[in-house]
């Protein structure tokens, strides 16, 4: 990158250049995961293939505002990032064989129609011998393309813990021989779920960003939409990842209801008529689809939950028996505190408060430094008359969260009295 091209954003008015990052990130979305897969496949070195590719995204931010997007946005990229992989190689005595079949067979492409280099990618980095920390950071760099920046502040971490993340990683897979590939069938399931799970964390993460807004300059909730897309698109005959993408787009239609100007708002103020009706369709139609399979799963029934609250013309009309079935059946895949947590809310509205207050005291231990477990209690507190007590855990769920939109809300509660 050349100082002109550093000094590049100054060029632009701040309007064209934010056009200029918003369809950058769109392209990235789509091409850098299928340009990883293409390198790694031609070097034989994921970590070359993920250097190069992010070196390029570097590279197109300041010269993409200053000349605009190129005619042809995943050529550009492909052939700077193949440059990229090129000069690493040269400087690596070790890769010189490699190297010369690269000059002499120079025919990567990316975003081909036959085979979608992401999947095998994906698989790579949700390998279940790397962290839990480590998937997410490494699927967000490789498959979606963000910058070690920008999952930071995704994440809600710091640059430096992200970039140990990485290296750990990618040095992991070099030393483990991790293949870069979809797994056999005998062992496929077990991998999707550690891959949905990914992408399920990647939503949440969403919303987890310091001041209670989504990514500043890149929208994870719909990288995470996206490649559920992806993923469901190429295993049509997996139930859970149809599940999984139905989950994630009925929560998606509900976001315009969820965030006013700023401001959560909860699931039964919320105005239905902002929800995404679009939306709302494409994800029964996968819930629909992963029906069929008869195959089911806990992706599946977290949807089927979100659909309830997605046919219901008004939150008065909820089918809270259908919910609080949904969540029993949950519980045979997913036992986890937050199910029951949220299995309990349902439970209030079919039997009462009381009887609901029970079982979220029953997961004190498990819960008591969650800020939601204590939000949740303080509105069972409420509904049984026990205000002093509701306000005190207001309180510690207020002192708990730190995502401003959420402390915004708290403290209204805590000011206002509400439930």
């Amino acid at each position: 990158m050349t100082d002109a091209d550093a000094a590049a954003p100054g060029a632009f008015d701040g309007a064209r250049a934010a056009a200029s990052d918003v369809l950058l990130s769109r392209i990235v979305r789509e091409e850098a995961g299928r340009i990883v897969g293409s390198l790694t496949a031609w070097t034989g070195s994921f970590d070359v293939a993920e250097d190069a590719v992010a070196e390029a995204v570097l590279e197109a931010l300041p010269q993409w505002r200053r000349r605009g997007i190129p005619a042809n946005p995943g050529g550009w990229l492909l052939q700077a990032a193949r440059h990229n992989a090129l000069d690493r190689l040269r400087r690596e005595k070790r890769y010189r064989e490699k190297l010369a079949q690269l000059v002499a067979e120079p025919t990567v492409t990316a975003g081909g129609p036959d085979v979608d280099e992401r999947l095998p990618l994906l698989f790579g980095c949700c390998h279940p011998a790397l962290s839990a920390d480590a998937q997410l950071a490494l699927t967000l760099r490789a498959v979606c393309g963000l910058t070690t920046d920008q999952i930071a502040r995704a994440t809600f971490s710091t640059q430096e813990a992200v970039a140990q993340r990485i290296v750990r990683a990618k040095r992991k897979i070099a030393a483990a021989g991790i293949p870069i590939r979809i797994p056999e069938a005998e062992s496929l399931l077990a991998r999707v779920d550690i891959v949905l799970t990914v992408i399920s964390v990647m939503y949440s993460e969403a919303h987890l960003v310091a001041g209670g807004d989504a990514g500043a300059d890149r929208d994870l909730a719909e990288d995470a939409v996206w490649l559920a897309r992806v993923v469901a698109a190429a295993l049509p005959r997996e139930a859970e990842a149809q599940g999984l993408l139905a989950l994630l787009l009925l929560h998606r239609a509900r976001e315009g209801g969820r965030a006013v100007d700023g401001e959560l708002v909860l699931l039964a103020a919320q105005d239905r008529s902002r929800w995404d009706s679009r939306l709302i369709a494409e994800g029964q139609r996968a819930l629909a689809r992963a029906a069929t399979l008869r195959r089911p799963g806990r992706w599946q029934l977290h949807a089927a939950i979100a659909a309830c609250h997605c046919d219901a013309r008004t939150a008065a009309e909820t089918d809270w028996l259908q919910v609080l079935t949904l969540y029993d059946m949950l519980l045979a895949y997913d036992a986890t505190p937050v199910v029951r947590l949220n299995r309990a809310v349902a439970l209030a509205e079919v039997a009462g408060p009381a009887a609901a207050l029970t079982e979220v005291d029953a997961l004190r231990t498990a819960l008591e430094r969650s800020h939601l477990w204590h939000a949740v209690r303080a509105r069972m507190l409420r509904e049984v008359g026990r205000q002093d007590e509701a306000l005190a855990e207001d309180l510690v769920a207020l002192e708990l969260t730190a995502n401003e939109a959420e402390r915004r809300l708290l403290a209204a509660r805590v000011g206002g009295g509400q439930a």
